[in-house]
């Protein structure tokens, strides 16, 4: 796995043992299971953002702590430079850049994702999460499944969902997909 992966994982584990809970008591209400928080601890399985999300909502804190390791500073405003934001590989497929990572008491979580090609067989990882998304496609083709209805995104293209729904994307085509995810 990623040294970035294995850096969450220890920041969960940091952050469950600074509260003193046990794993049951830590994802209490977060929707998840003792299994699956075990390996997200582990730092041997990916992590996704909703789950992080999950953990940092029940534990009032900025979700880029979990995903970063760094506290926002700024609460007037916060410039991102191109190619500057804090950024987290989850898995080979899946790049995540903060847009907004300094800024405190956000009301939104923007993100530059990075989508790589894979095989046309290779099914969707499907995810859910507290909270509405809107992403709007920069560059590629990208396929989104919303609880089974399958929508193809060109550049331009944006959707506004319920996150809440089982949802999941991947670059079709030879190309990588890249597009703004905004987080509510």
């Amino acid at each position: 796995m990623s040294k970035a992966i294995k850096d969450i994982a220890k920041r969960l584990y940091g952050l469950r043992e600074s509260l003193d809970l046990s794993i049951e008591e830590f994802i209490e209400g977060c929707n998840l299971t003792v299994d699956e928080y075990q390996k997200a601890e582990s730092g041997d399985f990916d992590i996704s953002v909703s789950f992080m999300q999950r953990i940092a909502k029940k534990h009032d804190i900025p979700l880029e702590v979990l995903m970063f390791g760094a506290e926002p500073k700024m609460s007037s405003y916060f410039v991102t430079r191109a190619g500057t934001g804090v950024r987290i590989e989850r898995t080979k497929a899946y790049s995540y850049q903060s847009l907004a990572a300094g800024f405190i008491d956000r009301k939104a979580n923007p993100f530059l994702v990075t989508v790589e090609p894979k095989p046309k067989d290779t099914p969707i990882y499907y995810n859910t999460h507290d909270g509405q998304e809107f992403n709007l496609v920069i560059e590629g083709k990208l396929l989104i499944d919303i609880q089974g209805k399958e929508l193809i995104l060109n550049k331009g293209d944006s959707i506004y969902f319920n996150a809440k729904l089982p949802h999941g994307m991947k670059a079709l085509g030879e190309q990588k997909a890249r597009f703004l995810a905004v987080i509510i």
